[in-house]
Protein backbone atom coordinates (compact mmCIF):
# COMPACT_ATOMS: atom_id res chain seq x y z
CA UNK A 1 0.00 0.00 0.00
CA UNK A 2 2.79 2.42 0.94
CA UNK A 3 4.50 1.69 -2.37
CA UNK A 4 1.28 2.49 -4.25
CA UNK A 5 0.98 5.78 -2.36
CA UNK A 6 4.59 6.63 -3.19
CA UNK A 7 4.02 5.92 -6.87
CA UNK A 8 0.82 7.97 -6.91
CA UNK A 9 2.45 10.90 -5.17
CA UNK A 10 5.41 10.67 -7.52
CA UNK A 11 3.04 10.77 -10.47
CA UNK A 12 1.25 13.82 -9.10
CA UNK A 13 4.53 15.63 -8.42
CA UNK A 14 5.82 14.79 -11.89
CA UNK A 15 2.60 16.04 -13.50
CA UNK A 16 2.70 19.31 -11.57
CA UNK A 17 6.36 19.78 -12.41
CA UNK A 18 5.72 19.18 -16.09
CA UNK A 19 2.69 21.46 -16.28
CA UNK A 20 4.72 24.50 -17.42
CA UNK A 21 6.20 22.37 -20.22
CA UNK A 22 2.78 21.10 -21.30
CA UNK A 23 1.46 24.65 -21.32
CA UNK A 24 4.34 25.77 -23.50
CA UNK A 25 3.41 23.23 -26.13
CA UNK A 26 0.11 25.07 -26.54
CA UNK A 27 1.67 28.53 -26.42
CA UNK A 28 0.18 30.69 -29.15
CA UNK A 29 2.64 33.45 -30.04
CA UNK A 30 -0.14 35.43 -31.71
CA UNK A 31 -2.09 35.46 -28.47
CA UNK A 32 1.05 36.42 -26.54
CA UNK A 33 1.64 39.44 -28.78
CA UNK A 34 -2.01 40.47 -28.64
CA UNK A 35 -1.98 40.22 -24.84
CA UNK A 36 1.24 42.23 -24.62
CA UNK A 37 -0.26 44.90 -26.87
CA UNK A 38 -3.42 45.11 -24.76
CA UNK A 39 -1.26 45.56 -21.68
CA UNK A 40 0.80 48.28 -23.37
CA UNK A 41 4.11 46.40 -23.10
CA UNK A 42 6.66 48.79 -24.57
CA UNK A 43 10.04 47.03 -24.46
CA UNK A 44 12.34 44.66 -22.59
CA UNK A 45 15.05 45.98 -20.25
CA UNK A 46 17.63 43.49 -18.99
CA UNK A 47 19.95 43.24 -15.98
CA UNK A 48 22.19 40.34 -15.06
CA UNK A 49 25.22 38.24 -15.94
CA UNK A 50 26.41 36.17 -18.92
CA UNK A 51 23.02 34.49 -19.21
CA UNK A 52 21.67 37.79 -20.59
CA UNK A 53 24.74 39.83 -21.61
CA UNK A 54 24.62 40.46 -25.39
CA UNK A 55 28.04 42.12 -25.45
CA UNK A 56 28.42 44.84 -22.82
CA UNK A 57 31.65 43.22 -21.62
CA UNK A 58 33.18 43.73 -25.07
CA UNK A 59 34.12 47.28 -24.09
CA UNK A 60 35.35 46.45 -20.57
CA UNK A 61 38.88 45.59 -19.44
CA UNK A 62 38.00 42.05 -18.43
CA UNK A 63 38.69 38.52 -19.59
CA UNK A 64 35.00 37.64 -19.19
CA UNK A 65 34.18 37.97 -22.88
CA UNK A 66 32.62 35.87 -25.60
CA UNK A 67 33.19 38.08 -28.65
CA UNK A 68 35.16 35.50 -30.62
CA UNK A 69 34.45 32.25 -32.42
CA UNK A 70 33.08 29.70 -31.89
CA UNK A 71 30.68 31.87 -29.84
CA UNK A 72 28.03 33.17 -32.24
CA UNK A 73 28.43 30.22 -34.59
CA UNK A 74 24.66 30.04 -35.08
CA UNK A 75 23.91 33.72 -34.58
CA UNK A 76 22.71 35.81 -37.53
CA UNK A 77 25.56 35.76 -40.04
CA UNK A 78 27.53 33.38 -37.85
CA UNK A 79 29.18 36.30 -36.06
CA UNK A 80 30.28 36.44 -32.40
CA UNK A 81 28.65 39.31 -30.53
CA UNK A 82 29.69 38.79 -26.93
CA UNK A 83 26.80 36.43 -26.19
CA UNK A 84 27.96 33.32 -24.35
CA UNK A 85 26.08 31.00 -26.66
CA UNK A 86 26.20 29.59 -30.16
CA UNK A 87 23.35 31.97 -31.01
CA UNK A 88 20.68 34.04 -29.33
CA UNK A 89 19.90 34.34 -25.62
CA UNK A 90 16.57 33.84 -23.86
CA UNK A 91 16.00 37.60 -23.69
CA UNK A 92 16.42 37.84 -27.47
CA UNK A 93 13.74 35.20 -27.92
CA UNK A 94 11.48 36.86 -25.34
CA UNK A 95 11.58 40.13 -27.27
CA UNK A 96 10.92 38.25 -30.50
CA UNK A 97 7.95 36.36 -29.07
CA UNK A 98 6.40 39.43 -27.45
CA UNK A 99 6.91 41.94 -30.26
CA UNK A 100 7.71 39.99 -33.41
CA UNK A 101 9.76 42.77 -34.95
CA UNK A 102 12.58 42.63 -32.38
CA UNK A 103 14.92 39.70 -33.02
CA UNK A 104 17.54 40.67 -30.44
CA UNK A 105 18.07 42.84 -27.36
CA UNK A 106 21.18 44.98 -27.98
CA UNK A 107 23.92 45.74 -25.46
CA UNK A 108 23.55 49.23 -23.97
CA UNK A 109 27.30 49.88 -24.23
CA UNK A 110 27.57 48.67 -27.82
CA UNK A 111 29.34 51.05 -30.19
CA UNK A 112 26.64 50.18 -32.73
CA UNK A 113 23.84 51.32 -30.44
CA UNK A 114 21.51 53.77 -32.15
CA UNK A 115 19.39 56.18 -30.14
CA UNK A 116 16.21 54.85 -31.72
CA UNK A 117 17.03 51.40 -30.30
CA UNK A 118 16.51 52.82 -26.81
CA UNK A 119 12.78 52.88 -27.41
CA UNK A 120 12.67 49.14 -28.03
CA UNK A 121 14.77 47.99 -25.09
CA UNK A 122 18.37 47.24 -24.17
CA UNK A 123 20.46 45.02 -21.92
CA UNK A 124 22.69 46.41 -19.17
CA UNK A 125 23.86 42.92 -18.20
CA UNK A 126 27.50 42.04 -17.70
CA UNK A 127 28.99 38.54 -17.83
CA UNK A 128 30.58 37.34 -14.54
CA UNK A 129 28.48 39.76 -12.48
CA UNK A 130 26.32 38.84 -9.50
CA UNK A 131 23.99 40.11 -6.82
CA UNK A 132 27.06 40.57 -4.61
CA UNK A 133 29.12 43.58 -5.74
CA UNK A 134 32.28 41.66 -4.81
CA UNK A 135 31.45 39.08 -7.47
CA UNK A 136 31.54 41.73 -10.20
CA UNK A 137 34.64 43.40 -8.76
CA UNK A 138 36.60 40.13 -8.82
CA UNK A 139 36.24 40.02 -12.62
CA UNK A 140 36.24 43.74 -13.35
CA UNK A 141 32.71 43.76 -14.76
CA UNK A 142 29.54 45.78 -14.19
CA UNK A 143 27.99 45.31 -10.76
CA UNK A 144 24.24 45.65 -10.41
CA UNK A 145 24.60 49.15 -8.88
CA UNK A 146 26.60 50.11 -11.98
CA UNK A 147 23.98 48.53 -14.26
CA UNK A 148 21.31 50.54 -12.42
CA UNK A 149 23.40 53.66 -12.92
CA UNK A 150 23.34 52.99 -16.65
CA UNK A 151 19.58 52.50 -16.32
CA UNK A 152 19.37 56.08 -15.07
CA UNK A 153 21.54 57.23 -18.00
CA UNK A 154 19.18 55.34 -20.29
CA UNK A 155 16.19 57.15 -18.81
CA UNK A 156 17.81 60.55 -19.34
CA UNK A 157 18.65 59.71 -22.97
CA UNK A 158 15.13 58.41 -23.50
CA UNK A 159 13.64 61.62 -22.11
CA UNK A 160 15.71 63.67 -24.54
CA UNK A 161 14.63 61.41 -27.40
CA UNK A 162 10.86 61.13 -26.80
CA UNK A 163 10.07 63.58 -23.99
CA UNK A 164 9.74 63.08 -20.26
CA UNK A 165 6.14 61.86 -20.23
CA UNK A 166 6.65 59.30 -23.00
CA UNK A 167 9.89 58.09 -21.41
CA UNK A 168 8.11 57.49 -18.10
CA UNK A 169 5.40 55.57 -19.97
CA UNK A 170 7.95 53.36 -21.79
CA UNK A 171 9.80 52.44 -18.60
CA UNK A 172 6.63 51.93 -16.57
CA UNK A 173 5.29 49.48 -19.16
CA UNK A 174 8.59 47.73 -19.91
CA UNK A 175 9.24 44.14 -18.95
CA UNK A 176 12.35 44.19 -16.76
CA UNK A 177 14.34 40.94 -16.69
CA UNK A 178 16.82 40.18 -13.90
CA UNK A 179 18.97 37.06 -14.35
CA UNK A 180 22.01 36.25 -12.22
CA UNK A 181 23.24 34.54 -9.06
CA UNK A 182 25.31 31.62 -10.35
CA UNK A 183 28.60 33.55 -10.21
CA UNK A 184 27.95 34.57 -6.62
CA UNK A 185 28.21 30.93 -5.61
CA UNK A 186 30.49 29.22 -8.12
CA UNK A 187 32.99 32.01 -8.78
CA UNK A 188 32.77 33.83 -5.50
CA UNK A 189 31.64 31.83 -2.47
CA UNK A 190 33.13 28.45 -3.39
CA UNK A 191 36.37 29.65 -5.03
CA UNK A 192 37.40 32.92 -3.38
CA UNK A 193 38.21 32.57 0.35
CA UNK A 194 36.36 35.74 1.34
CA UNK A 195 32.60 35.35 1.64
CA UNK A 196 32.89 31.73 2.77
CA UNK A 197 34.83 32.96 5.81
CA UNK A 198 32.22 35.62 6.54
CA UNK A 199 29.02 33.65 6.01
CA UNK A 200 27.58 30.18 6.11
CA UNK A 201 25.87 29.22 2.83
CA UNK A 202 22.44 30.13 4.21
CA UNK A 203 23.71 33.42 5.62
CA UNK A 204 25.21 34.25 2.24
CA UNK A 205 21.93 33.40 0.53
CA UNK A 206 20.12 35.76 2.90
CA UNK A 207 22.73 38.45 2.22
CA UNK A 208 22.12 38.10 -1.53
CA UNK A 209 18.36 38.26 -1.08
CA UNK A 210 18.75 41.51 0.88
CA UNK A 211 20.73 42.91 -2.03
CA UNK A 212 18.02 41.82 -4.47
CA UNK A 213 15.46 43.67 -2.35
CA UNK A 214 17.52 46.87 -2.62
CA UNK A 215 17.97 46.52 -6.37
CA UNK A 216 14.26 45.99 -6.99
CA UNK A 217 13.40 49.07 -4.93
CA UNK A 218 15.85 51.10 -7.00
CA UNK A 219 14.29 49.80 -10.24
CA UNK A 220 10.91 50.84 -8.87
CA UNK A 221 12.24 54.29 -7.93
CA UNK A 222 13.52 54.81 -11.48
CA UNK A 223 10.12 53.86 -12.85
CA UNK A 224 9.97 50.11 -13.45
CA UNK A 225 6.75 48.33 -12.52
CA UNK A 226 6.98 44.88 -14.16
CA UNK A 227 9.80 42.55 -13.15
CA UNK A 228 10.73 39.02 -14.18
CA UNK A 229 13.41 37.31 -12.08
CA UNK A 230 15.12 34.26 -13.55
CA UNK A 231 16.12 31.73 -10.92
CA UNK A 232 19.58 30.23 -10.54
CA UNK A 233 19.95 27.12 -12.75
CA UNK A 234 20.94 23.67 -11.43
CA UNK A 235 24.61 24.55 -10.95
CA UNK A 236 25.46 20.97 -10.10
CA UNK A 237 24.51 19.89 -13.62
CA UNK A 238 26.92 22.21 -15.42
CA UNK A 239 29.67 20.25 -17.23
CA UNK A 240 32.37 22.26 -15.43
CA UNK A 241 30.95 21.31 -12.05
CA UNK A 242 30.50 17.68 -13.13
CA UNK A 243 34.16 17.59 -14.14
CA UNK A 244 35.71 19.35 -11.15
CA UNK A 245 33.43 18.36 -8.28
CA UNK A 246 31.55 15.33 -9.63
CA UNK A 247 31.99 12.10 -11.54
CA UNK A 248 31.51 13.66 -14.98
CA UNK A 249 27.97 12.36 -15.46
CA UNK A 250 25.69 12.72 -12.42
CA UNK A 251 24.62 16.18 -11.23
CA UNK A 252 26.27 17.25 -7.98
CA UNK A 253 23.54 17.48 -5.35
CA UNK A 254 25.42 19.87 -3.07
CA UNK A 255 25.40 22.68 -5.60
CA UNK A 256 21.91 21.92 -6.85
CA UNK A 257 20.55 22.05 -3.29
CA UNK A 258 22.12 25.49 -2.81
CA UNK A 259 20.54 26.76 -6.05
CA UNK A 260 17.14 25.28 -5.17
CA UNK A 261 17.03 26.77 -1.67
CA UNK A 262 18.24 30.15 -2.92
CA UNK A 263 15.51 30.21 -5.56
CA UNK A 264 12.94 29.51 -2.86
CA UNK A 265 14.18 32.51 -0.89
CA UNK A 266 14.01 34.71 -4.00
CA UNK A 267 10.43 33.65 -4.68
CA UNK A 268 9.42 34.54 -1.13
CA UNK A 269 11.12 37.91 -1.54
CA UNK A 270 9.12 38.58 -4.71
CA UNK A 271 5.89 37.94 -2.79
CA UNK A 272 7.00 40.51 -0.22
CA UNK A 273 7.90 43.01 -2.96
CA UNK A 274 4.45 42.68 -4.51
CA UNK A 275 2.71 43.31 -1.20
CA UNK A 276 4.92 46.18 -0.03
CA UNK A 277 5.80 48.40 -3.00
CA UNK A 278 3.34 47.04 -5.55
CA UNK A 279 5.88 45.90 -8.14
CA UNK A 280 4.31 43.27 -10.37
CA UNK A 281 6.65 40.28 -10.40
CA UNK A 282 7.09 36.91 -12.06
CA UNK A 283 9.59 34.13 -11.48
CA UNK A 284 11.12 31.92 -14.16
CA UNK A 285 12.12 28.56 -12.72
CA UNK A 286 15.28 27.97 -14.75
CA UNK A 287 16.30 25.30 -12.25
CA UNK A 288 13.35 23.04 -12.99
CA UNK A 289 13.27 23.52 -16.75
CA UNK A 290 17.01 22.80 -17.19
CA UNK A 291 16.85 19.88 -14.79
CA UNK A 292 13.98 18.43 -16.83
CA UNK A 293 16.07 18.83 -19.98
CA UNK A 294 19.01 17.08 -18.31
CA UNK A 295 16.90 14.23 -16.93
CA UNK A 296 14.59 13.80 -19.94
CA UNK A 297 16.43 15.23 -22.96
CA UNK A 298 14.35 13.30 -25.47
CA UNK A 299 11.30 15.39 -24.57
CA UNK A 300 13.09 18.39 -26.08
CA UNK A 301 14.87 16.68 -28.94
CA UNK A 302 18.15 16.80 -27.01
CA UNK A 303 20.77 14.09 -26.65
CA UNK A 304 23.90 15.28 -24.80
CA UNK A 305 23.37 16.59 -21.26
CA UNK A 306 26.70 16.24 -19.45
CA UNK A 307 29.11 17.85 -21.91
CA UNK A 308 29.20 21.17 -23.70
CA UNK A 309 29.50 21.54 -27.46
CA UNK A 310 32.77 23.53 -27.35
CA UNK A 311 36.10 21.71 -27.13
CA UNK A 312 36.09 18.68 -24.89
CA UNK A 313 32.85 19.98 -23.40
CA UNK A 314 34.10 19.41 -19.87
CA UNK A 315 36.04 22.51 -18.80
CA UNK A 316 36.11 25.03 -21.66
CA UNK A 317 34.17 28.27 -21.34
CA UNK A 318 34.96 31.90 -22.07
CA UNK A 319 38.53 32.45 -23.24
CA UNK A 320 39.42 28.76 -22.99
CA UNK A 321 36.77 28.12 -25.63
CA UNK A 322 38.41 30.53 -28.09
CA UNK A 323 39.03 28.94 -31.49
CA UNK A 324 38.07 25.47 -30.28
CA UNK A 325 36.31 22.93 -32.48
CA UNK A 326 32.66 22.29 -31.70
CA UNK A 327 30.13 19.51 -31.92
CA UNK A 328 28.37 18.98 -35.22
CA UNK A 329 24.85 19.86 -34.02
CA UNK A 330 24.53 22.17 -30.98
CA UNK A 331 20.74 21.79 -31.08
CA UNK A 332 21.21 18.32 -29.60
CA UNK A 333 23.09 19.70 -26.60
CA UNK A 334 21.84 21.29 -23.37
CA UNK A 335 25.13 23.16 -22.92
CA UNK A 336 27.13 25.14 -25.45
CA UNK A 337 30.29 25.35 -23.32
CA UNK A 338 31.05 23.92 -19.90
CA UNK A 339 28.83 26.52 -18.21
CA UNK A 340 26.38 28.17 -20.62
CA UNK A 341 23.33 26.73 -22.42
CA UNK A 342 22.97 26.39 -26.17
CA UNK A 343 20.67 28.60 -28.21
CA UNK A 344 18.24 25.66 -28.24
CA UNK A 345 18.15 25.59 -24.44
CA UNK A 346 17.80 29.37 -24.26
CA UNK A 347 14.76 29.12 -26.53
CA UNK A 348 13.21 26.57 -24.19
CA UNK A 349 13.85 28.90 -21.23
CA UNK A 350 12.38 31.84 -23.14
CA UNK A 351 9.15 29.96 -23.77
CA UNK A 352 8.89 29.28 -20.05
CA UNK A 353 9.53 32.95 -19.33
CA UNK A 354 6.82 34.09 -21.73
CA UNK A 355 4.35 31.69 -20.13
CA UNK A 356 5.23 33.13 -16.72
CA UNK A 357 4.67 36.62 -18.11
CA UNK A 358 1.24 35.63 -19.34
CA UNK A 359 0.23 34.28 -15.97
CA UNK A 360 1.73 36.92 -13.68
CA UNK A 361 2.33 40.21 -15.47
CA UNK A 362 -0.12 40.35 -18.35
CA UNK A 363 -3.14 38.43 -17.09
Amino acid sequence: MMEIIRVTLLGMILFLALMPILLLQALDIGQVRALAARNNVTCVLVFGDSSVDPGNNNVLHTTAKGNFLPYGKNFFGGQPTGRFSDGRLSTDFIADEIFGYRKIIPAYLSSNMKETNLIHGVSFASAASGYDELTANLSGVLSIPKQLEYFMHYKVKLQKLVGEQRAEYIIRNAIIVLSMGTNDFLQNYYVEPIRSKEYTVEEYQNFLVSRVDNYIKEMYRIGGRRLVVVGVPPMGCMPLVLTIWGDGRKCVDTYNNVAFSFNSKIQKELVTVRSTIGMRTAFVDAFTIIQHAVNSPQKYGLEETSKGCCGSGTIEYGDSCRGMSTCKDPSKYVFWDAVHPTQKMYKILADEAVESLNQNLLA
